[in-house]
């Protein structure tokens, strides 16, 4: 497939651009510095300034279009906005944990010593969850990772879950950025859940 990666060079970004090279699908790298995308024959870097216009432009043409962005960083209506005009159908974004209910039904951004400092971000990643339920004309998928989303190793070991926060021993679990990449690109080439989100965890 033809892929247009908006953040392709950020922790989850770099992960899911070598994911889907390796699996022989052709990239275009969609960022602000063009020159932090690696070299590769199947990946072509395009800048954009981030306006709806210049995005809509930068993903025509693509197969499927995949955000993995900071939701400050990128508003979610413009990005919405830009896929829309862009005319392409499929969508899939790179979520947060923020949304996911606790067994309590509470979500994890009002659980008690959830940091400040996340708390915008995640509200905003709740916001465009929100709004792409809204919409009629794309067929998204919303992909929370647990709340830990670190750097480690491509196992192929995970588990699914849909609106709420995977647990082990009572707590919340984790998720490489490489498995994330994993299920990312397996949802691509397999759709399973066109306009829903789904979490994946250890």
């Amino acid at each position: 497939m033809k892929i247009a990666l908006i953040g392709a060079t950020g922790n989850a970004g770099s992960r899911i651009l070598t994911e889907l090279v390796s699996r022989g699908h052709s990239v275009t790298g969609i960022v602000r510095n063009r020159e932090n995308v690696p070299s590769d024959d199947h990946v072509t870097a395009v800048g954009v300034d981030g306006s709806a216009q210049a995005l809509a432009e930068a993903v025509a043409g693509h197969d499927a279009v995949v955000s993995s962005v900071k939701f400050l960083d990128l508003d979610p209506d413009v990005v919405i906005a830009a896929v829309q005009g862009s005319g392409v159908k499929r969508y899939i974004v790179v979520g947060g944990a923020g949304s996911l209910k606790h067994p309590d039904g509470t979500l994890e951004v009002d659980q008690p010593g959830f940091p400040d400092v996340a708390k915008p971000n995640s509200l905003r990643g709740g916001y465009m969850l929100e709004a792409l339920q809204a919409t009629d004309d794309l067929d998204w998928t919303y992909i929370s990772p647990s709340r830990m989303f670190v750097p480690g190793e491509r196992t192929g070991a995970f588990r699914y879950g849909t609106d709420h926060m995977l647990m082990k021993d009572g707590a919340p679990t984790s998720i490489s950025f490489e498995d994330f990449a994993l299920a990312l690109t397996d949802e691509l080439e397999t759709p399973s859940n066109i306009r829903k989100r789904f979490t994946i965890g250890y």
